[in-house]
């Protein structure tokens, strides 16, 4: 686990965790050779060891450094230090686009075309280059305060030049931004960057996404099969040209697509012109959903795998093989043949041979509300058996320890003799959210999470001189009264105390009021006195860290302080030790 203040590769002391993820977590930490602030991501320890993850891993750092572009974030460094795998870059600090939806709900068109068009930009140089981010959504796009944009984690990304990467037998993408090709395990291309960036720019205009399900193998075949939703039927004010930005992205058929990110960008510019706003609606050239779809559904539901990524879900999809669907389904044909002779031969095990030796089949009866004893006592008179493990769930509307429902279900035949399954009530598992402010967010976490609430918790910088209390609960995101229940989040808002370098040249400091301060803060002191300056005597004339620079714990803090000649010709020292005694 990585601490704070602890040094990787001796040289990135650690500030704080800024982000965690299913493979890698990411810190905040100070470059102490180029006096800059920095981002690192390690590889998590878990993780270290299995070849697969390192290689990804290592991989987003091959594609990242080799762009340079000021929509993309820079990688500095990379290496292995005693294990741990870390990528050092730019230090970004704003909100994922994921975070500001969450905040916004939903944004406005010229916010939409300008941060698209930003991202359009970057990735160009990327397409630029032959290489395929593949994993374009909301959680891997950061926006400055400013405005700026800028795309993050090639993680997954794919050089097409490179032999080494794309000698692999299965694509990596989050399932809700997954291209159809993709989905069908057709392998990617540039163009399966520009759907992800169609579906992106679909949520960042409505708030919501054009495709969602019970499970990925639902959403995968929902982009493989069905229409994209109209975002004007959504938000009948879009401008139509607007929306063909987002048709032609995220066309089914990649024939239909940009041809890669520049040309995307470049209508992106101009949709908001006066001439461009009311054209007629794009229509496809070429068939958008095409046969060979149909054919892969089987093969995708086997080929989807879901993949734990952290914030959100995504699939690894198998490569298929037409040759071999075709083989495959010669195969199927004869084995189903087989198959349904032994499920006719099984049925008549299974249904008759009971009939004949238990007689009549019997309704089981609803016990639904009765308590367990009761339900167990009717069931048994009825002639079935009752199994020893119940399952419990939580219910708002029947009371705790009574049953739900059964498996069997009430009002189903079975033979006498057949076990059942209760299904208890738990009661209702909704708790009320008090007030946690000035609580510590440790217990409060711990409490929620014991009724299943998903409890995040986010920093907030604050100066010192607000003397707040570290792990308090600063505020919280939903309101004291509110009821919730398992599944549902509350976000806690701690402090993250920030200390600003004050101004010592201001005259009003002496040497040993830095070195308290120094000392309270694991700031190394070295202070030189000058007898050469003109300023008077004890007086702290330069600081090497300015005023309103951010302290930070281990670094050197060198101080200059006038001292009076008195005539000797002992050399000054920067320890300040002169002539055998304390300068």
């Amino acid at each position: 686990m990585i601490m704070k203040g602890q040094k990787i590769n001796d040289r990135y002391q650690i500030i704080k965790s800024i982000g965690e993820g299913g493979m890698a977590n990411v810190y905040l930490a100070y470059d102490t050779i180029l006096d800059r602030d920095v981002a690192v991501k390690v590889l998590r320890g878990d993780l270290a060891d299995d070849e697969k993850f390192v290689r990804r891993f290592q991989r987003e750092a091959l594609s990242a450094s080799s762009l340079s572009h000021p929509n993309i974030v820079e990688v500095y460094d990379v290496g292995d230090d005693n294990g741990q795998y870390f990528i050092v870059m730019e230090y970004i600090d704003g909100k994922t686009l994921k975070e500001l939806l969450k905040k916004r709900g939903k944004l406005t068109v010229s916010e939409v075309v300008d941060i698209m068009s930003q991202i359009a930009d970057g990735l160009s140089v990327a397409h630029d280059s032959y290489i395929i981010h593949r994993d374009i959504k909301p959680q891997n796009i950061m926006i400055l305060e400013n405005g700026l944009v800028k795309i993050t984690d090639f993680g997954i990304a794919m050089a097409m030049n490179a032999t080494q990467l794309t000698q692999t037998n299965s694509v990596m993408g989050s399932v809700h931004y997954l291209p159809p090709e993709q989905a069908s395990g057709k392998g990617s291309t540039l163009k399966s960057d520009i759907y992800s960036m169609g579906i992106l720019m679909y949520e960042l205009l409505s708030g919501i996404l054009p495709y969602r399900g019970e499970n990925a193998v639902e959403i995968a075949l929902k982009h493989l099969k069905e229409p994209l939703p109209s975002i004007r039927e959504e938000l009948p004010d879009i401008p139509q040209s607007v929306e063909n930005i987002i048709l032609k992205a995220a066309a089914k058929n990649p024939k239909n697509r940009y041809n890669d990110a520049r040309e995307m960008y470049e209508d992106l510019i101009t949709c908001l012109d006066e001439t461009r706003l009311n054209e007629p609606k794009l229509e496809y050239k070429y068939p958008e959903l095409d046969t060979d779809n149909k054919k892969f559904t089987k093969q995708v539901e086997k080929a989807v795998e879901m993949e734990d990524d952290g914030d959100d879900k995504d699939v690894k999809v198998k490569r298929i093989d037409e040759d071999e669907v075709r083989k495959e389904n010669k195969l199927l044909i004869v084995l189903a043949s087989i198959f349904t002779g032994l499920v006719v031969l099984v049925a008549a095990v299974v249904i008759f041979i009971p009939s004949l030796i238990n007689g009549k089949d019997t309704i089981i009866p609803d016990v639904k509300n009765m308590t367990v004893t009761q339900a167990i006592k009717k069931l048994q008179d009825e002639g079935f058996e009752v199994a020893d493990t119940q399952k419990e769930e939580s219910s708002s509307e029947i009371a705790k320890d009574h049953v739900i429902k059964t498996n069997p279900a009430a009002g189903s035949k079975r033979a006498s003799g057949t076990t059942v399954t209760l299904t208890v009530s738990t009661g209702d598992s909704t708790i009320t959210i008090e007030d946690y402010t000035g609580k510590n967010y440790q217990e409060i976490k711990g409490m929620l999470e014991v009724y299943g609430i998903n409890v995040l918790i986010e920093r907030k910088d604050v100066k010192d001189e607000e003397s707040p209390k570290d792990g308090v609960v600063m505020s919280q995101d939903v309101e004291a009264g509110t009821k919730l229940r398992a599944g549902d989040s509350i976000t806690l808002y701690i402090p993250n105390i920030v200390v600003k370098y004050p101004d010592f040249t201001n005259g009003s400091y002496t040497v040993d009021q830095v070195q308290a301060f120094c000392d309270e803060h694991s700031v190394v002191l070295k202070v030189t006195y000058d007898t050469s300056s003109s300023y008077n005597p004890g007086t702290i004339f330069y600081q090497s860290r300015a005023e309103g620079y951010t302290v930070t714990e281990g670094t050197t803090l060198n101080i200059k302080v006038a001292k009076a000649n008195d005539g000797s010709t002992t050399p000054d020292t920067d320890d300040g030790i002169c002539d055998g005694t304390l300068c």
